[in-house]
């Protein structure tokens, strides 16, 4: 099948399978661990391990109070778990991965209440802290900071699986509210949480408290180990849960409170935990800036050789065909007497396979000067365009078609219009043989696209094969039984890739087809 559109009557629009890219993208949230980055992990936590046995009998050694170091750390902390949550949420929003996002959220969390920790720190800003603190609310903060980190952990492994994208922004607000909400819990809300600190000393209380804050980070690093296959990412934040143990091992529950041993080794903890990712997706990024210099030097010259293969079937393939086609016609007006019935049909055949090369140029040219054209994006009428090419197209009065209301969608009018005509023009054709041919075109507005969709009543095709749709020159039903160069389909995808959108088909054999297509709401700024 070239292109026809591939409609399911049966399948609910917004059950629809959103596919990805055939080929994932290479970041660390996709790229499998290999053995080599395993062994870099395990000897990460072979250190982290060592240094942790060695520093734990002398946790609780006092040692001078630098109330600075708290505004040097918690700054880096910040600042290393800012970056991570931003280049997290670019990867959730180009990968459409509500775990990405979740994990996203989690060091954004983090980088909040590390911010609240800091300011609400006695002796630091003021005596007793800012933000109205009592003697109770940096540890408290500590404990919701180290507490819940662990659980947006947890979320991600349990959904690591390509699933319908969050809403970023509106996860970030929520972020923010829950760690302001926290912040007063463990500020002007102190009195209603038990007493955890005694001065720089722990509580019995604090035992409890910290016991479950210790087993949540536990929890986390099990999950990750158990949701397999592990990527890259997943490797590192196991790497980083068992830092995060170490330090709330030092820092909470082996010490005995502020400004020992135990107290700064684990912030130390702290600080390693949270580069650990940020390393890596810096590293990440730095390897996929090199690979897009050597993709683009790559395109550049296949562009050039796409030219010079563009001219050479323009002017050195087309002029034959003419001439063939010239004197074919020639001989069936000027010797038509001469010839005999099979005669006349021998070149017809000629003429007509003379066309269909000459169909197949024209769609390849098309298909070539797409790569090189820049889409100037305007506001469109969807539903005005489809409607008119629908007209135009309508082949007979038995042929009914229906176009909901469309919302708007940003494109070039030649090109979109292009799209209407291959989806649409397929429609009518594939659903040609049927008794009372019916074309549908619907569409409905996403939060950041359009959605639109031809679904027809025609031959339909097996879904074992949707993967060649939209190959040039692929098709999926014989020319004896449906007309066509295998270029339309092809052209479609290539055209929405253009205008940053998507196309993918839905269909059973003789049941009928649907396609689907996105288009940006508006033009970018």
């Amino acid at each position: 099948m070239e292109s026809s559109s591939e409609a399911l009557w049966w399948a609910p629009e917004k059950e629809r399978p959103r596919p990805r890219d055939a080929v994932d993208a290479p970041f660390v949230s996709t790229a499998p661990a290999t053995r080599a980055h395993r062994q870099l992990a395990v000897g990460a936590i072979a250190v982290s391990a060592l240094i942790f046995v060695v520093a734990l009998p002398f946790a609780k050694t006092p040692l001078a109070a630098v109330p600075p170091f708290i505004a040097v750390y918690q700054a880096a902390l910040v600042v290393c778990d800012l970056v991570t949550a931003v280049l997290l949420l670019g990867q959730a929003r180009y990968e459409r991965a509500t775990p990405l996002s979740l994990l996203a959220a989690g060091y954004l969390f983090t980088a909040a209440l590390a911010v609240s920790h800091t300011l609400s720190f006695p002796g630091l800003f003021a005596a007793s802290g800012l933000l109205g603190a009592s003697a109770q609310s940096t540890a408290w903060l500590y404990m919701f900071w180290h507490g819940g980190f662990p659980l947006f952990v947890i979320a991600y492994a349990r959904l690591k699986s390509p699933t319908a994208p969050a809403a970023l922004y509106g996860g970030v607000l929520a972020v923010i509210a829950a760690a302001v909400a926290l912040t007063w819990l463990a500020t002007a809300g102190a009195g209603l949480l038990p007493p955890i600190m005694t001065g720089n000393r722990y509580t019995p209380a604090m035992i409890f408290v910290v016991s479950t804050v210790w087993l949540l980070s536990l929890a986390a690093l099990y999950v990750l180990w158990r949701a397999k296959p592990h990527s890259l990412l997943d490797l590192w934040l196991m790497v980083v849960m068992f830092a995060w143990l170490c330090d709330i091992g030092l820092a909470a529950v082996f010490n005995a409170g502020r400004y020992d041993l135990g107290f700064y080794a684990g912030r130390i903890y702290g600080l390693l935990a949270a580069s650990f990712v940020l390393v890596v997706l810096l590293i990440e990024n730095s390897a996929l800036h090199g690979q897009l210099a050597e993709r683009s030097a790559a395109l550049a010259a296949a562009n050039r050789e796409l030219e010079s293969f563009s001219y050479s079937v323009s002017h050195d393939l087309r002029a034959p065909l003419r001439a063939i086609d010239g004197y074919a016609r020639m001989l069936e007006e000027d010797y038509a007497s001469r010839l005999d019935a099979e005669a006349r049909r021998l070149i017809g055949v000629v003429r007509s396979n003379v066309a269909r090369m000459h169909a197949l140029i024209e769609g390849l040219l098309a298909f070539s000067r797409l790569a090189r054209a820049q889409p100037r994006l305007q506001r469109l009428d969807m539903e005005r365009l489809a409607r008119d090419v629908a007209a135009e197209l309508r082949p007979d009065e038995r042929s009914t078609f229906e176009c909901s209301a469309l919302p708007a969608a940003a494109g070039e009018p030649m090109l979109i219009r292009q799209v209407w005509a291959n989806l649409i023009g397929n429609a009518f054709k594939y659903s040609a043989k049927k008794p009372a041919p019916r074309i549908e075109i619907g569409g409905r507005s996403e939060p950041h696209e359009s959605l639109y969709w031809v679904r027809d009543n025609g031959a339909g095709f097996d879904m074992r094969h949707a993967a060649k749709l939209f190959g040039v020159f692929q098709r999926l039903h014989r020319a004896d039984q449906f007309e066509g160069t295998g270029i339309g389909l092809a052209l479609v995808q290539r055209i929405l890739a253009r205008h940053g959108g998507r196309v993918w088909a839905e269909a059973r054999p003789d049941e009928g087809a649907c396609f689907y297509f996105t288009l940006p709401q508006r033009p970018a700024p």
